[in-house]
């Protein structure tokens, strides 16, 4: 799939949902291939303004090359768990913070990233090329135990320790370096194939957010997104599977409700400081986007405002 085919998830329903003040100041935490960026800024004013960030060093030269010389916008290599310091150097407090969540489709379809467990390639898997240890890496050092609890806690596999055990007896043999030769033998450990899912899935799926600190990068970036929100300003939250969304909806949800004080404290509801309100219900893809874009049928999308000063 080349970069102009890559489609955005949610597109409209996110941007609906991001920009309530055409002359506000907006981040997007995960750029991608800028579609996202470009639907913003299509509804921010001259006045408006959007940072982008992205770990992608190919997706930092595509946004600089697609928007050169629009002035409304500016791009960050990084991760969007540092997006504090990304707008450091903006005035004023942010309006919106899209989080589109996950690998995007480049990444996925390039095989030379080392994503796919369809295609061969060396096995890579950083979001980020210039820095970090690669999938290999990381399958040919990691004690099995590790390896076994990492595949059951971000894979949510249930196989993981046999898993785990036949990757070890393999690289003995012979290291690991394509993702197809890691994707055969974890197929092969694999006793219960899921009807319509590679049975490398979910291996893959926790090895990559292993190897980019997903869900750590998360959780720090719900936190900066507090800080970072000025009141009625808008997180919007776009997850692909169970785990960043259950992180994203108990965030929310905890902001929402406020600390939980003791039981007895002569305490009124409305005397607990709430920082954030949801935004609606989640939103999913409708039909004709999933028939379009089969990779949109697992994305969930939530959106929170900020109430007050944290």
């Amino acid at each position: 799939m080349s970069q102009e085919l890559h489609r955005s998830v949610l597109l409209r329903e996110a941007v609906d949902a991001l920009v309530t003040d055409p002359d506000g100041f907006y981040i997007d935490g995960t750029f991608g291939r800028g579609g996202h960026s470009a639907a913003i800024l299509e509804q921010l004013s001259p006045s408006g303004k959007l940072l982008a960030v992205d770990k992608d060093p190919q997706a930092i030269d595509y946004a600089r090359d697609r928007f050169a010389g629009e002035s409304r916008f500016s791009i960050w290599h990084g991760s969007f768990a540092d997006m504090d310091r990304a707008a450091a150097e903006q005035a004023g407090r942010v309006n919106g913070i899209l989080l589109d969540l996950g690998v995007s489709s480049p990444q996925l379809d390039q095989a030379e990233r080392g994503f796919s467990f369809m295609q061969d390639g060396p096995l890579d898997m950083r979001m980020d090329t210039s820095r970090g240890i690669s999938a290999a890496q990381w399958i040919n050092t990691e004690g099995e135990a590790e390896m076994a609890r990492v595949f059951k806690e971000y894979g949510e596999e249930r196989f993981a320790r046999r898993m785990a055990a036949a990757i070890v007896r393999r690289r003995a043999q012979k290291t690991f370096e394509r993702t197809l030769d890691l994707a055969e033998v974890v197929k092969e450990a694999n006793p219960a194939w899921e009807k319509g899912k590679h049975p490398s899935t979910r291996v893959f799926q926790a090895i990559r957010i292993h190897i980019n600190g997903e869900l750590d990068d998360l959780r720090n970036a719900l936190e900066k997104s507090l800080q970072l929100l000025a009141p009625g300003g808008r997180l919007v939250a776009i997850s692909f599977h169970s785990l960043e969304d259950r992180m994203v909806k108990r965030f929310i949800r905890e902001k929402e409700r406020g600390p939980q004080l003791p039981r007895g404290l002569p305490v009124m509801d409305s005397q607990i400081t709430k920082t954030l309100r949801s935004v609606g219900k989640a939103v999913k893809a409708d039909d004709v986007e999933v028939d379009e874009n089969l990779r949109s049928r697992s994305a969930v999308m939530r959106v929170a405002e900020k109430l007050s000063e944290n």
